[in-house]
């Protein structure tokens, strides 16, 4: 199986050669950084063409086909638009606070990158609570929206910070309890133990029914998290111009744009971590010959189509249903996800209990 463990390996014994060890780990630290602030930008320009792309496809029109080969660098210029845009600050603003925010909308994302197993043996930090750290470090970013609204001094932004607050921890209850049914399965919090796991199989196959009901409420609680459509409340255009970010332009609008669709990236690569084996590829019980011709291919392949074909559905759920109202958004949590999934907890624990998963 392809692994980057040799890559790592040779910038550590370079590093090492010229430095002691001390200043060679804020070496290999600084460099990890640095490459997550380029997959980060990597991934704004990759997402924001591809929701182009995808509504285009579903709506039968073409979508951008003008700037570069089939407007493929459509979200490039857009990029630059944003960086030569003056950044304004409302006269009645709360102006550090208003600053603040985007910036801790941004580092929580970055966070959140830490445990996530790109490939094998290729993360930053392999914690062995590595699912309660996400689950964690994740709450905090509404913190970054509440604060955005209530500084803006705009009563819309202040009208979509509140509804962001409470669809944000509303559907936490459903995505942790989604979460919690692999936990029961696996018994580990590390994120390569519930990779390794799979190794015979993925969750969603060989977990029967409630792996198959958590990966779908867990799908439904993460794009109401990330305030995607039909869940798109906190920044709905029809009614409250643009929502929390409305006051928002320039560089600081272009941190808020960036980290929406880097938190998409995020809880679909958790999802696929989770119940699609993450970088495992598809191995079936005792099929030898079939686990062996699956592993030609390259680990980050796995996991990069994983995460990308789910970022795809929450993509497709955007373009094909309409926005719930407020009350039709909580029904939906409280009445129906939430008891859901507490019966799914119990269900998911008895064939834990009874050895009957595969």
């Amino acid at each position: 199986m392809w692994s980057f463990s040799k890559i790592a390996d040779f910038i550590h014994e370079f590093l090492g050669s010229y430095l002691n060890s001390t200043w060679t780990m804020i070496a290999e630290m600084v460099i990890a950084g640095v490459a997550v602030i380029g997959l980060f930008a990597l991934l704004g320009l990759v997402l924001v063409i591809m929701e182009r792309k995808v509504s285009a496809w579903i709506q039968i029109r073409l979508g951008p086909n003008r700037v570069g080969p089939k407007g493929m660098l459509q979200s490039l210029a857009d990029t630059l638009k944003l960086l030569v845009k003056e950044a304004m600050t409302p006269g009645g603003a709360d102006k550090f606070l208003f600053n603040l925010a985007p910036y801790i909308a941004m580092i929580v994302a970055m966070l959140l990158m830490a445990p996530i197993a790109f490939a094998k043996d290729f993360q930053l930090w392999d914690l062995n609570i590595g699912v309660l750290y996400i689950t964690a470090v994740s709450s905090i970013s509404v913190i970054s929206i509440l604060m955005a609204g209530w500084a803006s001094n705009n009563k819309y932004s202040l009208l979509g910070a509140m509804r962001s607050g409470a669809q944000i921890v509303s559907y936490e209850l459903s995505a942790g309890l989604a979460i919690l049914t692999i936990i029961i399965f696996t018994g580990d919090l590390q994120v390569s133990e519930i990779i390794k796991s799979q190794a015979d199989g993925w969750w969603i196959f060989k977990g029967h029914v409630p792996a198959i009901v958590a990966f779908i409420i867990f799908i439904i609680a993460v794009t109401a998290e990330t305030n995607r459509a039909p869940f798109d409340l906190a920044e709905a255009e029809s009614e409250l111009t643009a929502g929390f970010h409305t006051e928002y332009s320039g560089m600081k609008f272009a941190l808020f744009f960036l980290a929406e669709y880097v938190n998409v990236f995020i809880v679909c690569a958790i999802g696929a971590t989770l119940f699609l084996g993450g970088w495992m590829p598809l191995h079936i019980g005792h099929w030898t010959g079939f686990n062996h011709v699956m592993d030609y291919i390259p680990s980050s392949m796995w996991f990069f189509g994983k995460t990308f074909f789910l970022i795809f559905v929450i993509m497709w759920f955007r373009w094909t249903f309409p926005r719930l109202r407020i009350d039709q958004l909580l029904n939906l949590e409280w009445k129906y996800l939430l008891p859901l999934s507490m019966l799914n907890i119990l269900l998911a624990t008895a064939i834990a209990i009874l050895g009957w998963h595969f």
